[in-house]
């Protein structure tokens, strides 16, 4: 075991054996071949039956039938899927794939399968992917954070994920914990506590994603603009696009710290559709990195490298990393 914060000198671990990879999302599901650690062969892509079982365990069958010389009979089966998967029962919860909600999605597909079968959090399998192929290669602690339409993250500890109560792990945009309050330009400016779709209310969640900038800008000026509008007029400093990402830069870099504190993690790589502004991501690392107790001469919140194939990747890394543990 490696000290947190520090880089970590094991090499990759796991034997090279084909691990068949699923990235499920809400409308198409990709299909790849990881032949060995560290090595990904993007074979297929079909539609998500989301709203069956069958026809999903009909489509994931077809898709190893039509791969089969890709793999061996062994061959595990590793899915990213867009849904919590409590760790301890396997059973899984998923709007975009409502099929699945409810179901030990692993142990059921293993039996129709014929296969061993892992499935885990789309976040958590990018955390996988940054942890071992990505900017968080080489770092002991790696903390994830989702930026996308809402707010998510998963945690990684040398390499392998930290899978808590229910699934549910590094999901930093939830809980009351934003302030109601900002110090800006001398002024004080007071934020309510907006309402969140989890059932409470001050969550990053409401302010920290796209949607949470659209929010935020309309109740500091009153107008409707798109995120993308307001990040690319803040950009060329337009004042009302200046402002809004100025307290939302004072409101979100707060809760992120904390979570770089309490985990001790020395990189945070982002996911979503944020992580494509890079200069939000760079501003967002400089105010991180003014709050937190280690301080680092590196950058700590950084886009993640694997934004495209992170659920492939991070499935094929969870596939090879238990078959090492024989399961």
């Amino acid at each position: 075991m490696s000290i947190a914060g520090t880089p970590r000198t094991t090499g990759r671990i796991g034997p090279a054996k084909p691990v068949f990879c699923v990235d499920i999302g809400g409308s198409f599901m990709k299909f790849a071949v990881s032949p060995a650690p560290g090595a990904l062969v993007p074979l297929d892509k079909v539609a998500t039956p989301a709203a069956n079982w069958d026809d999903l365990a009909v489509s994931l069958s077809g898709l190893i039938e039509r791969n089969a010389q890709s793999g061996d009979p062994g061959s595990p089966l590793a899915l990213s899927v867009a849904g919590l998967i409590d760790p301890r029962t396997g059973v899984a919860t998923s709007a975009n794939i409502p099929c699945i909600t409810g179901r030990r999605i692993g142990d059921e597909l293993s039996a129709i399968l014929g296969r061993p079968v892992l499935a885990a959090n789309d976040a958590d399998c990018l955390t996988l992917a940054e942890a071992n192929e990505g900017v968080g290669r080489g770092h002991s602690v790696v903390f994830c954070a989702i930026m996308g339409t809402g707010i998510g993250g998963g945690l990684a500890i040398d390499g392998r994920l930290v899978r808590g109560a229910g699934g549910v792990t590094g999901e930093w945009g939830h809980g009351p914990i934003l302030n109601t309050s900002v110090e800006l330009d001398g002024e004080t400016l007071h934020i309510p506590r907006f309402s969140c779709g989890c059932g409470q209310s001050g969550c990053v969640d409401t302010i920290g994603g796209a949607r949470g900038i659209e929010r935020l800008h309309h109740f500091l000026h009153g107008c409707e603009e798109t995120s993308y509008r307001i990040l690319e007029d803040w950009q060329a400093d337009e004042a009302r696009a200046a402002r809004t990402v100025a307290v939302y830069l004072e409101l979100i870099a707060d809760p992120l710290a904390l979570s770089v504190n309490v985990t001790g993690a020395s990189i945070v790589p982002v996911g979503g559709g944020l992580a494509s502004v890079t200069p939000l991501i760079d501003a967002l690392d400089r105010a991180v990195r003014k709050r937190i107790l280690n301080r680092f001469d590196h950058p700590l919140v950084t886009p993640a490298l694997r934004q495209e194939d992170g659920g492939l990747v991070g499935a094929a890394v969870l596939g090879h990393q238990s078959a090492v543990q024989g399961h």
